[in-house]
């Protein structure tokens, strides 16, 4: 199955790659997997910025969204993916 993953915000700068890619990934994959293959993809600048594999969650300073919905609203890091869904990884930001 494919999934649409969009980088916003400086994310694009951490793993030097375009805003947006299709990934292909096995049926019944989740976000874990999701996150496993895009450290494998980027390597060090991905695992010390956004998520190291086997941690239980994204780095503090980030959120991951899929079909406009937080985390937080499914299951973390184990929501299941399905074809075709869109996944947003972006920065949390702040300021005044």
């Amino acid at each position: 199955m494919k999934v649409k993953v969009e980088y916003l915000g400086h994310v694009k700068n951490i793993i030097g790659s375009q805003r947006e890619e299709e990934i292909e990934l096995k049926e019944e994959a989740s976000i874990t997997d999701l996150l496993n293959t895009l450290s494998e993809r980027y390597g060090e600048p991905f695992k010390k910025a956004i998520y190291e594999p086997k941690d239980t969650d994204v780095k503090a300073n980030y959120i991951i969204t899929v079909n406009g919905y937080l985390l937080n609203q499914l299951k973390g890091i184990a929501t299941k993916l399905k074809h075709g869904d869109h996944v947003i990884l972006l920065p949390i930001v702040s300021g005044g």
